[in-house]
């Protein structure tokens, strides 16, 4: 953005001030986490379940499916404070201990939250052929008979296990894929 590194704290600031669910949220997440790898038992915030077991770290999202981390333990950051780290290929792409912290641990829980919404939208998408899938984007082949908004309607479907959660699906017509 090409911004100095000394107008940034304020935007910081700011931005956490005007969403301060989404900041206690990771707060939240964080010490579910770090009670979880300090005190070995499983622990819940906001319906994801943290669970320390057999060398791993595992996050529970509301699909069912868990993300886990491995030999994860209670380590200092580069500020001095308290982190989770655990075992994972790191920048070099290599095997390495690397840290994370509630922040970093609510972006992972949400990109796998969102490709577990993706995912059961794939399967109830029963009369089309899949083509491929690509980040939030389903390309199918499907009978020219059947409505686009018949589609979009059902891929907005709200998982069971995600109730409340209010969801549409856009889509578009084309005999060749294209980037909308």
């Amino acid at each position: 953005m090409g911004l100095a590194e000394d107008e940034l704290p304020p935007l910081v600031d700011a931005w956490r001030q005007s969403n301060p669910h989404i900041v206690k949220f990771w707060w939240d997440v964080d010490r579910a986490a770090m009670e979880a790898v300090r005190h070995k038992h499983t622990n819940e915030t906001h319906g994801i379940v943290f669970t320390c077991r057999s060398g791993m770290l595992f996050i529970t999202l509301p699909s069912g499916r868990q993300l886990a981390y491995v030999k994860p333990r209670i380590g200092e950051n580069k500020f001095g404070g308290s982190c989770i780290t655990y075992e994972g290929v790191g920048g070099t792409k290599k095997w390495e201990r690397l840290d994370s912290y509630g922040p970093k641990f609510v972006e992972n829980i949400v990109q796998a939250t969102a490709r577990d919404i993706l995912c059961y939208a794939m399967q109830t998408l029963r009369c089309c052929s899949i083509v491929m899938h690509i980040h939030d984007e389903v390309v199918i082949e499907a009978n020219p008979r059947m409505s686009l908004d018949a589609v979009c309607q059902q891929m907005g479907r709200t998982p069971p296990w995600a109730k409340g959660l209010l969801l549409r699906a856009d889509g578009y017509e084309t005999d060749f894929y294209k980037k909308d």
